[in-house]
């Protein structure tokens, strides 16, 4: 057994998680200093994300959410990742009762797309714009599609597609836990970042929301991050849906599995996600969810998240209605997506009832990017550092000293003006190019040099121009 490796019974303690939220009483002062020692930007302990997660009156509230605005755009400036999801199946061994996939929806269509499938909703998504994607696959491709190869096949698939002006230049993928020797495969497949949700935390709601399949197995799950970063992928994702359990316990069982991969790689997870549980065909928890999140307290998690691993990349979908997603940028977003489809098929062939949840943002790429724009945000579809080798750790040598803002400024830019040029409709390159050049003026003259020379050359014809 690999040295790194053990059950997660050794590195997540629900007990711990519990008695530290009974212990943090509501103390205005507490609640104070820990948002001081948050803006140092050098995260937060338990002891001290429970503080935050006890704040109770609006005043402290926006006291959170003004050091999040702080230290969200000290690390991250006003750039946004912008990426879509793929979905290439809904076929699912797994009977979860919060989605519309689970094996016991038996009015569901079900379909695993086929490569010339695949490749049409990529032709779609890059006609769009898209150069980032997030590949979904229900938790059933083996017996439909001939297995973990289905997913190599896929893989392949997806950046194969060349149309006019772009392609797909990184595919992270969010896929059912794997060993050690397919997560190898999936690394030698140039995969970005690995994504798996735990779904909660509690073991007792775990096993009371999935019924049935490989997903039962909570530990299984639980470990999956280890054995990716064990094969050598060193860029994962995290999250909770939150809803099936108390926020607050989420919160603080995901510091504790942050701080195992920490002790283990010396690296934590590259991203968290932050879904909200939304209605889904075929299942009344997602209707009444065992422990609905307001939209004060969502509000919360994602100013919390950001201030306890401030360098961590937080993730907000379409899950959410346009105004929440509005109102949560700020807070500490820095990846969206947009103009997303959770049917397989869904962008070649239209939306239909057959996607995994109810989304509550329907716009378009264009119209989100023209919001973010016209909102002061700089739209990113920078995939420069999983091609350059800026992962894990190394990644991370050069965010905490603030360097990595030299590199992700004129790479966010850049492609910001390549999708205008491109893709982009009149209002968008209206407020676009008025938002490049307001970000032109904020950067210091070295770096502001090294962005104009990479815009001319966009403006010049060339493309994906990096640094």
């Amino acid at each position: 057994m690999d040295r790194h490796f053990c059950p997660a019974s050794e590195w997540l303690h629900p007990a711990d998680a519990e008695d530290i939220l009974r212990a943090s009483a509501p103390d205005v002062g507490r609640v104070r200093e820990v948002l001081a020692k948050a803006r140092e930007l050098k995260g937060l302990d338990a002891a001290e994300v429970a503080a935050l997660c006890g704040i109770a009156t609006p005043d402290l509230a926006e006291e959170l959410f003004v050091t999040a605005r702080q230290v969200k755009e000290e690390i991250y400036g006003r750039r946004m990742v912008l990426f879509a999801p793929l979905y290439i199946s809904n076929v699912c061994g797994n009977d979860c009762t919060y989605c519309a996939f689970r094996s016991a929806n038996k009015a569901l269509p079900r379909t695993a797309l086929s490569m010339d499938g695949i490749r049409s909703d990529v032709r779609e998504l890059v006609k769009q714009g898209h150069k980032r994607l997030l590949m979904v696959a229900g938790e059933g491709y083996a017996a439909s599609r001939g297995g973990f190869d289905y997913v190599l096949d896929a893989i392949r698939a997806v950046y194969d597609v060349t149309e006019a002006h772009g392609h797909i230049r990184r595919l992270n993928v969010n896929l059912a836990p794997l060993t050690v020797e397919e997560f190898a495969q999936l690394k030698k497949a140039e995969i970005g970042t690995y994504q798996l949700f735990q779904e909660t935390y509690h073991r007792d709601t775990y096993a009371a929301v999935h019924l049935s399949g490989r997903k039962r197995d909570f530990d299984w799950r639980a470990t999956a991050l280890d054995r990716a970063m064990q094969a050598g992928i060193d860029d994962v994702g995290m999250g909770v849906l939150f809803g099936l359990a108390d926020w607050r316990f989420e919160i603080l069982s995901l510091m504790q599995h942050i701080a195992h991969l920490e002790d283990a790689f010396g690296v934590g997870c590259h991203t968290i996600s932050v879904p909200r549980m939304e209605p889904a065909d075929g299942s009344d928890v997602s209707i009444n969810p065992p422990a609905p999140v307001s939209d004060d307290d969502f509000r919360k998690i994602i100013a919390i998240l950001r201030l306890a691993v401030p360098y961590t990349g937080i993730i907000l979908s379409t899950r959410e209605s346009a105004a929440i997603r509005r109102e949560c940028y700020a807070l500490g977003v820095s990846q969206i997506s947009a103009g997303s489809r959770t049917n397989p098929g869904g962008y070649s062939e239209g939306e239909t009832t057959s996607g995994q949840f109810q989304l509550g943002d329907h716009r378009s790429l264009d119209e989100v990017i023209a919001e973010l724009a016209a909102m002061g945000f700089i739209p990113s579809f920078c995939t420069a550092c999983y091609r350059l080798g800026r992962t894990g750790q190394d990644f991370m040598d050069l965010a905490k000293p603030g360097l990595i803002k030299q590199k992700c400024d004129p790479n966010a830019v850049t492609t910001f003006l390549e999708y205008l040029t491109d893709y982009g409709s009149d209002s968008a390159r209206c407020v676009g190019e008025a938002a490049i050049a307001c970000e032109l003026d904020k950067m210091g003259a070295r770096t502001r040099r090294n962005a104009e020379k990479m815009l001319a050359h966009i403006r010049a014809g060339k493309r994906d121009v990096f640094c």
